[in-house]
C-alpha cells in the first residue's frame, strides 16, 4: 500500500512520521504546490494532508486513491461530494486540538484584558525604572469577573473556553446551532449585543461563512473583544479591519485567515501593528502534544479503514 503525505512542513519538523512506515510504503513531501498534487497522488492508496486543497481537478486522476486523512478537525479543503461519488473515504481527527486552541483563545483574551504588552514594555524600555513612582497603572485595565463572554460554537473547544471563562467569573452565553441544556443559549444577534468578549469556534460551512460582517459588528458593544480561532472566512475580514480602525473593537485576536498564509494585501495588513490587535500564524491547533495526538489518531484511522471499520469517517 502506498501512503503519501503532501504537506509535512505544516505539521512541524519535530513530529516523527515514521509511525506510518509499518502501514505501507510512505512518501513524504514537505510542501506540495497545487501544480504538483495530481502527480504526487496519482498512484497512491492513502493520502494524508493538512492544508492542501483536494478538489475534483486534482483528484480525478488519482484512480488508486481509497482514503484521505486530514490532519485537522475541519475538512473544507476537501471536495467531499466528489469523494463520495467516487468511493474515496475521508477521515478527520476530531477533538485532538481542543486543549491547544482553547489555550491560545484564553491567552489572547487574558493578555489583552490586562494590557500585558504595555506593562511589560514599560519595564523593558526603562520607563518604569526611570520613574519616581513604585508602580505604573496606565493604561487602565478592568477585571474580567462580571463581564459577559459570548461563545459562538460550543463543541470541544467552545466548552473548554466556557469553563475557563466561568472560572474567571464571567457570565457565559452561547450561540449553537442545536441548543443544549447545560449552557445559556441565545441567538447570534443577542450574543453580539450583550457580550463584552466574543470568541468564535465554528466550522466553515455555507451557513457560517461571513456570519460576522459590518452589520453584526455595529451591534456589538463599543470596545468589545473579538477573537477568531475558527476559520478566516467566518468573518468579513474587511469589515473587521474597519471596526478596529474606527475604534469599535477594543481588541481583535485572530489565528486564521481566508487566504493562508495571509498575503500582503490582506485587510488585516492595515491593522497588524495595532497595539490592540494580536494576529498569529494559524498555530492555535499546534501544541506539540496536540500534533502527536493527531498523528496517532490518523494512524488509527488508517488501520480502522483497512480493517473495514468506520472511525472518524466524514465520507
Amino acid at each position: 500500500m502506498k501512503i503519501t503525505v503532501l504537506d509535512s512542513a505544516t505539521l512541524g519538523n519535530d513530529i516523527d512520521l515514521s509511525l506510518f512506515n509499518e502501514l505501507g510504503d510512505v512518501n513524504i513531501f514537505d510542501v506540495s504546490p497545487r501544480e504538483t498534487v495530481s502527480k504526487r497522488i496519482k498512484d497512491t492508496d492513502v493520502c494524508i494532508i493538512n492544508k492542501v486543497k483536494l478538489d475534483e481537478e486534482v483528484l480525478k486522476g488519482a484512480k488508486n486513491l481509497k482514503l484521505i486523512c486530514v490532519a485537522a478537525t475541519g475538512y473544507d479543503n476537501i471536495d467531499t461530494a466528489y469523494c463520495k461519488s467516487n468511493g474515496i473515504a475521508v477521515c478527520n481527527v476530531a477533538g485532538y486540538s481542543a486543549n491547544s486552541v482553547s489555550q491560545l483563545t484564553l491567552a489572547m483574551v487574558l493578555s489583552a484584558s490586562v494590557n500585558l504588552n504595555a506593562f511589560r514594555n514599560s519595564v523593558a524600555n526603562g520607563s518604569y525604572s526611570a520613574g519616581n513612582v513604585q508602580n505604573i497603572l496606565t493604561p487602565v485595565y478592568h477585571e474580567l469577573c462580571g463581564k459577559t463572554w459570548g461563545i459562538i460554537g460550543y463543541g470541544g473547544i467552545g466548552r473548554r473556553v466556557g469553563a475557563a471563562a466561568s472560572a474567571l467569573g464571567c457570565k457565559v452565553i452561547v450561540n449553537k446551532r442545536t441548543p443544549v441544556d447545560d449552557a445559556e443559549c441565545v441567538d447570534l444577534a443577542t450574543l453580539l449585543k450583550e457580550s463584552d468578549i466574543v470568541t468564535v469556534h465554528v466550522p466553515l460551512t455555507a451557513q457560517t461563512r461571513g456570519m460576522i460582517g459590518a452589520d453584526e459588528l455595529k451591534t456589538m458593544k463599543d470596545g468589545a473583544f473579538l477573537v477568531n480561532v475558527a476559520r478566516g472566512a467566518v468573518l468579513d475580514e474587511e469589515a473587521v479591519a474597519n471596526a478596529v480602525i474606527s475604534g469599535k473593537l477594543g481588541f481583535f485576536g485572530c489565528d486564521v485567515y481566508s487566504v493562508e498564509p495571509m498575503p500582503a494585501d490582506h485587510p488585516f495588513d492595515k491593522i497588524k501593528n495595532y497595539e490592540n490587535v494580536c494576529l498569529t500564524p494559524h498555530m492555535a491547533w499546534g501544541a506539540y502534544e496536540a500534533r502527536v495526538r493527531c498523528m496517532n489518531e490518523i494512524k488509527l484511522n488508517v488501520i480502522s479503514f483497512l480493517n473495514g471499520e468506520s472511525r472518524n469517517r466524514i465520507v
